[in-house]
């Protein structure tokens, strides 16, 4: 086992290297960096004493700006030195761990992203947790009905559900509870009141969930298909094997086959696929519903570094995604091996 962690613990070296060298190209060739960003808004200082403004993206943006101002400009963001240089600055800060400072926002990008953590764990929590405790019973009492009305019924609803985007629902939910043409019943925006801190343990309580209910709703609701039906073909599946006939031939009563028997195997693919389920909630967040819930999240902050060419935090958070999504990816195949004792780590290389 330790000689399977190990081998995989090393390919994740190359594994990283090569998106982050991959990320690091394309942005060479992206126009409108942080230095010619910069020098537009220097130049929207002097268009407002009667000079026009250059577009914000472009190889002229940088127009009106001296030599000696765009020098400056690119010492200031590490321009002035050769990509091979850079390149190799990149790799080395983060063997250390060293996300870098942001150019815009004057904080590391550790910061950022910390900051930033309790809007994404708030969806992502709650995502993960009613999704699993909604769609797994609904797929196992799917399974044991097939193909009745209810199972039609279910069926109808999660399919409705997946199909309608969650930021479309989120519109909807905000035009009818939000305040919009019917009921004012939940916030518009925000985790919090602006009076959090004022409120009892109970009234701090009630407020946070009272903001939740609505970009939640909007955000669970599409995933309970996936996970209902995965749920229900996985019972169905070894509700039809052998194994199944003979315990209830040996006159098992038809709950003790169903949960001793039925549940653990059948259980298996949702187990595998728990790990990397539960750190996507975090790190996953709808960057559309935070937007339209005003929430401050990850999703909304890789989108405005993107947007303003913040290449420390569009590599940083990058770097960290892609390292957690390859732990993630390790900690399910271990999470394999231990769930189902006949699966050999040899037989996960193949």
């Amino acid at each position: 086992m330790w000689a399977y962690i190990l081998r995989r613990l090393l390919l994740m070296i190359p594994t990283l290297i090569g998106v982050l060298t991959l990320t690091f190209i394309v942005i060479q060739f992206v126009p409108g960096g942080p230095v010619e960003q910069l020098a537009y808004e220097l130049r929207k200082g002097t268009a407002q004493e009667g000079q026009a403004a250059a577009p914000p993206f472009g190889l002229r943006a940088h127009t009106g700006v001296d030599a000696r101002q765009m020098a400056q400009l690119k010492a200031l963001y590490g321009f002035d030195k050769p990509p091979l240089t850079r390149y190799w600055l990149m790799l080395s800060r983060f063997a250390r761990f060293d996300l870098g400072q942001s150019y815009f926002r004057h904080q590391s990008v550790w910061s950022l992203v910390i900051s930033k953590l309790p809007v994404s764990i708030s969806i992502g929590l709650w995502t993960f947790f009613l999704t699993y405790l909604i769609s797994v019973p609904l797929g196992i009492a799917k399974a044991i009905r097939n193909g009745s009305p209810f199972d039609v019924a279910t069926s109808l609803v999660v399919l409705v559900g997946y199909a309608i985007p969650g930021f479309v629902l989120g519109v909807l939910l905000l035009v009818l509870f939000g305040g919009g043409s019917f009921l004012q019943i939940f916030p518009l925006r925000g985790l919090v009141s602006d009076n959090f801190s004022q409120l009892s343990i109970g009234g701090k309580i009630v407020d946070y969930l009272w903001h939740i209910a609505l970009p939640v709703t909007a955000s669970v609701v599409g995933s309970f298909a996936v996970v209902t039906m995965l749920t229900k073909n996985a019972f169905l599946d070894e509700i039809k094997k052998q194994y199944v006939l003979t315990a209830r031939a040996k006159g098992l009563g038809e709950r003790r086959v169903l949960w001793k028997h039925v549940f653990r195997n059948a259980m298996l693919p949702l187990v595998v696929g728990f790990p990397a389920a539960f750190i996507g909630a975090f790190f996953t967040g709808s960057l559309l519903i935070e937007t339209l819930f005003s929430l401050d999240g990850l999703g909304l902050l890789s989108y405005e570094s993107v947007v303003r060419r913040d290449y420390p935090v569009v590599l940083g958070t990058l770097y960290l995604f892609t390292l957690i999504g390859l732990a993630t990816k390790l900690i399910s195949d271990l999470c394999y091996v231990w769930v189902d004792p006949r699966i050999q780590f040899e037989q996960l290389e193949r």
